[in-house]
């Protein structure tokens, strides 16, 4: 069984035990979420597809750890004006466990 699911505004396939990195959450380490924004159930091939959420299904889930993504660097040049400028950036995660999943 698997679930589409909406995490802030991203779409997830999550499937019991599954390990998930959403971006971050305000929850702390070893606490439990709910999400109840599920678009998609597939119960042993008969699919369920949601106007646009499917009501009383949810996403438990457990917070393992906050991590942070890989660097992405920008750069940016105009040629012949000696313009230059690198940035930097870490995308911040968080590390999640699908424990439960209620369809």
């Amino acid at each position: 069984m698997y679930v589409i699911v909406d995490i802030q505004g991203q779409q997830f396939k999550a499937e019991q035990g599954r390990k998930l990195f959403v971006h971050r959450i305000n929850a702390g380490q070893g606490s439990e979420v709910e999400f109840e924004k599920v678009m998609l159930v597939d119960k042993e091939g008969v699919i369920t597809v949601g106007t646009p959420v499917i009501e009383g299904a949810k996403v438990v889930v457990e917070v393992l750890s906050h991590v942070k993504g890989d660097k992405v660097l920008v750069f940016k040049k105009k040629r012949r004006k000696g313009h230059r400028k690198l940035n930097g950036h870490r995308q911040q995660f968080t590390e999640v466990r699908v424990k439960e999943i209620i369809a």
